[in-house]
């Protein structure tokens, strides 16, 4: 079974996440029986970016949300940093600006949306209004009850103007969590990551687990699916995450454009230019 069905969350199903496990490997031993399949991917998707790049008839958002420390901002730099920059972007979405705050909850999003050619990663995304907004009660639940609806309408929209999602939500465990924190604690190169609100986020944990899993239920389309990466291990969140967006692009079938020029008459002028 390729990656793209394998963590995929069926449209219409309901969610539990304590039935997926965040530690899952797929048969792998460890980072290092895994390296040379991660590197093979990596390479796979700086092509296939360039592909689509160069084409200019697609473009693919990609939506990262986990809870602290869940690793969007690794899956960023080891697999998506893969792609050539030139193609590809990321959008921090964080607290709203008064700006932000002045129009409707998806105004950001849609601005920050790909062109056509375009990648643009979503580090946290429009998924917020109905996660931490739901769970610290900012506006009441009949407001952000709302939201599950405009977001597929919003998403559906993107796709109709040929944008392909692709969302990921990386999958850790409570007790994981805690051992990423003491690791930014003990280590200097990590501490200016530490933040007190990250501990008293996790009293919300419960919550947060009800508020993702009703957004993976309600929120994962055929145009727009979710998918649940395990990642307890860094290195299997990595790859999973490039075999997925590999194997979606190259269903596209893509293929490079025709020359705008005359490549006879080009090739003629060049050997005449290496006779002088």
């Amino acid at each position: 079974m390729n990656y793209l069905e394998k963590f995929r969350v069926e449209p219409g199903s309901k969610v539990k996440l304590r039935k997926f496990d965040p530690s899952f490997k797929d048969g792998h031993k460890d980072h290092k029986s895994a390296a040379a399949e991660i590197a093979h991917y990596q390479e796979q998707l700086r092509n296939l970016q360039d592909l689509l790049y160069a084409e200019r008839c697609h473009s693919l958002l990609i939506c990262l949300q986990a809870v602290d420390t869940g690793g969007k901002d690794g899956a960023i730099n080891h697999v998506l940093g893969a792609m050539n920059p030139q193609g590809c972007r990321v959008a921090a979405f964080k607290q709203p600006s008064a700006e932000e705050l002045a129009h409707d909850f998806l105004w950001r999003a849609h601005k920050a949306a790909p062109a056509q050619g375009e990648v643009v990663i979503f580090n946290r995304s429009h998924y917020e209004d109905v996660l931490v907004v739901r769970v610290h009660n900012l506006v009441p639940e009949k407001i952000w009850s709302r939201c599950y609806d405009r977001i597929n309408d919003f998403e559906k929209n993107l796709v109709a103007h040929d944008t392909h999602i692709l969302k990921f939500y990386l999958h850790i465990s409570k007790e994981e969590q805690l051992k990423r924190f003491k690791q930014r604690l003990d280590d200097p190169v990590r501490q200016w990551k530490i933040s007190e609100a990250d501990y008293k986020e996790r009293t919300f944990w419960d919550d947060y687990v009800a508020a993702y899993e009703e957004a993976l239920s309600r929120c994962s389309t055929t145009h727009a699916p979710w998918f649940i990466i395990p990642s307890n291990h860094k290195w299997f969140r990595n790859l999973a995450i490039a075999r997925i967006v590999v194997e979606h692009l190259k269903s596209l079938h893509m293929k490079y454009p025709k020359p705008t020029v005359n490549i006879e008459h080009i090739r003629r002028e060049y050997h005449a230019a290496a006779r002088d």
